[in-house]
């Protein structure tokens, strides 16, 4: 039986029921009372001994309206907006992007950096891979060369990870007399945006001084350039990447003349400079490839440290490197750290080769 016909039904029944109560005097308020009473909310099943509405019935009281909390509904009321909820998600994106740049840009510049994190050992541990410690396992002292050819420097250290001394490797390059302070100082305040490409481009280390650019540097009084007594002492480094900055100090030292034929050189130059005292702290390098550093003027002793893991296999060495003198070593097994010893300002170029 579908609604309809209960319906119908229903309602036969009930037309039925008021014609036998009307043939039997029960008036019809007193047949609706019986069945309920009317109110608001519909009908309330009544007692039939009372005719009175019961009202603890649960099936059939109504419920009590759910009262609304003023409080919140002012609080999140600007929660009903759409346009409300699309300004909030606008706003998540915008901040969500801003914080993601910041973390972009934080990475960026660490991992840029030839000496990771401010030279912290901690950082370069985590981020270094193991040394294979026969590198250095027999290795006695820093090996010396003289007038070594191009066949025997491939052979025995080109790529071994042994340090090695070469003497009088410069002794036909103009930047032996040409290098300077003031040489550098001119070149850079002479060439248009080389000091802001270095501040932009490549890196600086102002290590223990107050420099925070190389334009800071070639700023400086003429008394403390000259290391002249009460001054403060400075040692420096920076890379070069200004193009025309490169040409210019290339027409002064060559490609150095051990190196393997077909190694190709970096188009970066390493230019470290300063008076006496400690120079670099102790670090690891993180520049790939093995390095050459020509001392142009001054003297210069490095210590170079091996690996934790290396410790027990290989031995900690001192070398000093005259002026004239290449030193060749892969800074980025060898930990290391340079002392200048006292008299003629400490100038040296290098760049790397693989």
């Amino acid at each position: 039986m579908n609604k309809n016909e209960k319906k119908s039904s229903l309602t036969k029944k009930f037309v039925k029921v008021f014609k036998d109560a009307n043939k039997k005097g029960v008036s019809q308020k007193e047949i609706r009372n019986i069945f309920g009473t009317k109110s608001e909310n519909g009908f309330k099943k009544v007692d039939s001994g009372t005719g009175k509405a019961k009202e603890n019935d649960k099936a059939t009281t109504p419920k009590e309206p759910v009262k609304e909390n003023k409080w919140i509904s002012r609080r999140f009321s600007f929660l009903y907006s759409k346009y409300s909820m699309y300004a909030l998600i606008y706003t998540f994106g915008i901040l969500s992007a801003v914080i993601t740049l910041t973390i972009k840009e934080t990475i960026t510049d660490m991992l840029a950096d030839k000496c990771i994190i401010d030279h912290s050992l901690y950082a370069s541990e985590m981020a270094r891979p193991l040394v294979q410690c026969g590198m250095c396992k027999n290795l006695d002292s820093i090996p010396v060369e003289h007038a070594i050819s191009a066949e025997d420097f491939n052979r025995k250290y080109a790529y071994s990870y042994v340090p090695v001394l070469i003497k009088d490797a410069t002794s036909t390059w103009s930047a032996m007399s040409t290098f300077s302070y003031q040489y550098f100082k001119d070149l850079y305040q002479g060439t248009r945006d080389s000091l802001k490409t270095v501040e932009e481009d490549c890196l600086f280390f102002p290590y223990k001084t107050d420099f925070d650019t190389l334009s800071d540097v070639f700023n400086m009084s003429d008394k403390r350039a000259n290391f002249e007594e009460g001054e403060d002492p400075w040692y420096i480094g920076w890379s070069n990447c200004h193009k025309e900055v490169r040409d210019k100090l290339r027409k002064h030292y060559e490609r150095p003349y051990f190196l393997p034929n077909n190694s190709e050189s970096s188009t970066l130059d390493w230019i470290f400079m300063g008076g006496s005292g400690n120079g670099a702290p102790v670090h690891l390098d993180y520049v790939m490839r093995p390095s050459w550093q020509a001392q142009i003027s001054g003297k210069k002793t490095w210590s170079l440290v091996p690996t934790p893991e290396c410790e027990a296999e290989c031995k900690s060495f001192n070398v000093t490197v005259h002026k004239g003198d290449i030193f060749v070593v892969d800074t980025n097994v060898w930990y290391h750290s340079t002392f200048i010893h006292p008299g003629e300002i400490s100038i040296t170029i290098g760049s790397e080769y693989d």
